[in-house]
């Protein structure tokens, strides 16, 4: 991994926007060594005790920075395992054989975002508010996020999108699979948030806007839109999902630093089309606008109210249907 790229900053762009609005300081112990310096988290799990969770494929080794968090341990590790059960559901299997995860009690009662490395192989460090409930912990996104991540070479900073974009799309994809989430609240929160990552005046593409709209929503848009084609070429037999698995077993994680030419290739060769390929050709250089009312009218979802209703008669229904569907 290049130097200047040594780790990537991945706060989910919700998490970011509320912390710029409430500009809320972490207390002086979160801002500690925990919370700074280059070698962190690696440093840490030199003088912190660990505790290794076995998930399919892989171990976990969890530490926690000092300081008071309100739920008992094992309440955490419960949320750690459930997290890392979406990702397996997803992948197959844990994407990385070893990773560490550090988290630093912050106050409040929230999860405060996440940072996910590579270059000393995988780690993440999560903010989590000493007052967070089991409630907050259930309805949490940002675990799953940040380990999604661990599935993904490293690239130069300009393809942030591609990593930001598949983590916002995977997120909620995998706990509809694994059953921590249904599928109607997924579809109805792209419905709302996509539209964030249409181009706007100035855009040239996806390589080269680096606005946190197109890096999180405009990357997500990608990735549906991708999903979507390879299961039309493929007589929805696969999607997204199949070709995300294949650059994994070819060695292809966040331990690594592949170019993006090789993850999507590598991607397309996994399902036999080359639709990924294809569709960066298009979508990096130069801005393009999906008629996003008219794709949700295809997959069968419509508006009512606050709710949102399935078609099942819709042209793109039994892809919708297939995208959240438990894959083997």
């Amino acid at each position: 991994m290049k130097a200047a790229a040594a780790f990537r900053w991945t706060i989910a762009a919700t998490v970011l926007a509320a912390m710029l609005a409430s500009a809320l300081p972490f207390r002086a112990d979160a801002q500690s060594e925990y919370m700074r310096g280059d070698r962190m988290p690696y440093d840490a799990f030199d003088r912190l005790p660990k505790t290794d969770l076995d998930i399919a494929g892989g171990t976990i080794h969890v530490a926690f920075a000092p300081g008071e968090i309100t739920l008992p341990k094992e309440k955490l590790l419960g949320w750690i395992r459930m997290s890392a059960r979406a990702v397996t559901a997803y992948y197959g299997r844990f994407p990385v054989k070893s990773l560490r995860l550090l988290l630093v009690p912050v106050d409040g009662g929230r999860i405060r975002g996440g940072t996910t490395w590579g270059y000393r192989g995988a780690a993440i460090r999560i903010p989590l508010g000493r007052d967070s409930t089991e409630e907050v912990l259930q309805r949490d996104w940002v675990m799953v996020h940040e380990m999604v991540h661990t599935a993904l070479p490293d690239m130069p900073d300009r393809y942030a999108w591609l990593s930001e974009g598949l983590a916002v799309y995977v997120e909620p994809v995998a706990r509809v699979q694994a059953g921590d989430l249904n599928a109607r609240e997924i579809w109805q929160a792209m419905m709302r948030d996509m539209p964030k990552g249409l181009p706007q005046a100035g855009d040239q593409g996806l390589d080269n806007t680096p606005t946190w709209g197109r890096r999180y929503w405009g990357g997500a848009i990608f990735c549906l839109l991708a999903d979507i084609e390879i299961r039309k070429r493929t007589n929805n037999r696969l999607g997204l999902q199949d070709a995300m698995r294949g650059v994994l077993g070819a060695g292809g994680n966040h331990e690594q630093d592949w170019a993006i030419e090789r993850i999507l290739a590598t991607a397309d060769k996994a399902i036999g089309v080359d639709v990924l390929t294809r569709l960066h050709d298009e979508m990096g250089p130069r801005p393009v606008t999906p008629d996003l009312a008219a794709l949700w009218r295809e997959l069968g979802l419509k508006r009512v109210g606050e709710d949102i209703e399935f078609d099942d008669n819709a042209p793109l229904a039994a892809i919708r249907k297939a995208i959240t569907a438990p894959h083997a």
